[in-house]
């Protein structure tokens, strides 16, 4: 089964044939060696001799064990520590702002921490997204500093808004629990066209979005991240988006654990549900931002 997931598509496991049902086992996928074959027949080739001579039983190899469900809860919740962790201390370190706070200088420290840890993390989550053998490090890395540009991010929606952080951090929750509640109880089968429709969507999504940003430079945006009707659409469709995104998060799961992936294929969907989560926070900020503006 091949996945249309950016993310997923790089780990060998989850797009290689070796599933149930199949011809090959453990063991690299090789077959067993049957009747007929050079090495099983001519008693040239009997004997005991070391490990990856002819003849000889080939030498386990050594793995950390198939992913579990168990593993994927423990790497997830180890990434969203981290994150949370980044933001508390951007907040917390950053300089003070309250209602008196009225110049662009005065948070100009928050924006410019939000800019490049948004920056940093952009680069990492393209190189996760894209590396065949995922690195817990370079999750790790994403996520702390994804953390920073949410800390910044947040601190000064809260200034703005006060109590929308925590609405938001709850309805994040929410979100996800109820996906979930909703990918077991109603059984639902994730198809091609689904992930493929999915994942245009979502890099549609960046690309107008990366557009907007290279227009705001020369003064001259279309709105989309304003609080306009414009900008409330494009959050909605940014949140309905994260919410498709768990339902491949939760199938990615579902499928590894069943095709016995490697157990370090759990940071590869632990990396994916962060960003799936990071995208509902982001666009419910600017949701609540929005309707507690009119």
């Amino acid at each position: 089964m091949q996945s249309n997931n950016p993310v997923f598509r790089r780990s060998e496991e989850f797009n290689s044939s070796n599933a149930y049902g199949n011809q090959t086992y453990a063991g690299n996928g090789s077959g067993y060696q049957n009747y007929g074959q050079q090495g099983y027949t001519d008693p040239a080739t009997w004997g005991t001799g070391e490990p990856g001579q002819p003849g000889s039983t080939p030498a386990p190899v050594a793995t950390g064990g198939p992913m579990t469900i168990d593993s994927v809860v423990q790497k997830t919740a180890i990434s969203l520590v981290v994150v949370i962790v980044a933001a508390a201390a951007t907040w917390i370190l950053s300089p003070s702002i309250d209602a008196d706070t009225t110049t662009p200088s005065d948070i100009s420290g928050l924006i410019a921490a939000a800019t490049i840890g948004s920056l940093v993390a952009f680069v990492l989550s393209m190189v996760n997204s894209f590396k065949r053998v995922i690195s817990p490090a370079l999750v790790l890395l994403f996520c702390a500093a994804e953390g920073v540009a949410l800390g910044g991010i947040s601190k000064v929606f809260e200034l703005a808004y006060p109590g929308i952080v925590m609405q938001a951090v709850v309805g994040t929750f929410g979100a996800f629990a109820g996906t979930l509640a909703v990918y077991k109880f109603f059984n639902i089968k994730v198809t091609d066209k689904f992930r493929k429709m999915v994942i245009a969507a979502m890099l549609g999504v960046v690309a107008i979005s990366i557009i907007e940003v290279v227009l705001s430079l020369f003064n001259a945006q279309i709105g989309l991240f304003e609080d306009g009707k414009l900008g409330f659409v494009f959050a909605l469709i940014g949140l309905a988006l994260g919410v498709f995104m768990l339902v491949l998060d939760f199938d990615f799961v579902e499928q590894g654990v069943a095709n016995r992936l490697p157990d370090r294929e759990g940071w590869r969907a632990a990396f994916a549900m962060t960003v799936s989560l990071v995208w509902i926070y982001t666009n419910l900020l600017r949701i609540l931002a929005i309707m507690r503006g009119d």
